[in-house]
């Protein structure tokens, strides 16, 4: 089942004069982040962007998946975020790579994936839900593209998996990924034994021990400074006789 993208948003953007790293610091000191246009076979345009306009977008249902419009030097065109970096330390947004949409001609995006129902496998077999496919390669039409595709799930039991190709987007999405990748199945618990004495003694058997040479240059260490000591003390009693 896949739910269609409803939430309208859109973003202003300046340009800029030039795309190398001065101005962007500049842009970014004036509390902007730096971005790129491109697409529709145009020339790639260096723009600047509301952060929390950009946030507000990458936050929604449909996430970076979102078709906004975006204007731009009085001209408004529709557009969708492809690439953005954040700084790893304060999580500030540091560049977005934007992309000119054409409304009538289909493109490739990832959509994620959303598992419902309770397994019989987990409700009557005691085991566990595993997901090994979070998103899965889709093309439509813009307007077309899924918030995400939900995959029933309650029917699943040990030995039986969800493959990419028993997903159900609908008649206006294709799905790109490989019809036979497991999206999800259920798995045992695994419990853990604790060992028996005679393992936790044979375990501290073999454990190694500290190396002999170690204690040894202690002790000889120890020894000659005694000896040290008690030369001086010999002498002093053959110079009395």
């Amino acid at each position: 089942m896949a739910t269609a993208t409803t939430e309208k948003h859109s973003l202003q953007a300046q340009a800029r004069a030039s795309k190398n790293k001065n101005e962007a610091r500049r842009v970014r000191k004036g509390g902007l982040v730096p971005a790129v246009l491109y697409g529709a076979k145009k020339d790639p345009v260096a723009v600047s962007l509301d952060p929390k306009q950009v946030s507000r977008i990458l936050h929604s249902a449909s996430g970076h998946n979102t078709i906004f419009e975006l204007a731009l030097d009085g001209e408004r065109t529709q557009a969708m975020i492809v690439d953005w970096q954040y700084e790893p330390i304060k999580g500030a947004l540091l560049h977005v790579d934007l992309k000119r949409i054409a409304m009538d001609q289909k493109l490739t995006v990832n959509v994620p994936v959303v598992l419902r129902g309770e397994p019989a496998g987990v409700k009557q077999q005691g085991g566990i839900l595993e997901q090994t496919l979070r998103e899965v390669e889709v093309e439509c039409l813009p307007g077309d593209i899924p918030t995400a595709i939900e995959a029933d799930v309650s029917e699943l039991v040990f030995g039986k998996v969800l493959r990419v190709s028993d997903l159900k987007p609908g008649d206006k999405v294709k799905i790109l990924s490989e019809a036979n990748q497991p999206v999800a199945h259920v798995v045992t618990i695994k419990e853990e034994v604790a060992p028996t004495p005679e393992a936790a003694a044979a375990e501290a058997a073999a454990a190694p021990a500290e190396p002999e040479v170690i204690k040894k240059g202690k002790q000889g260490t120890e020894e000659e400074a005694g000896a040290e000591a008690e030369k001086p003390e010999k002498a002093e009693k053959k110079d009395k006789k």
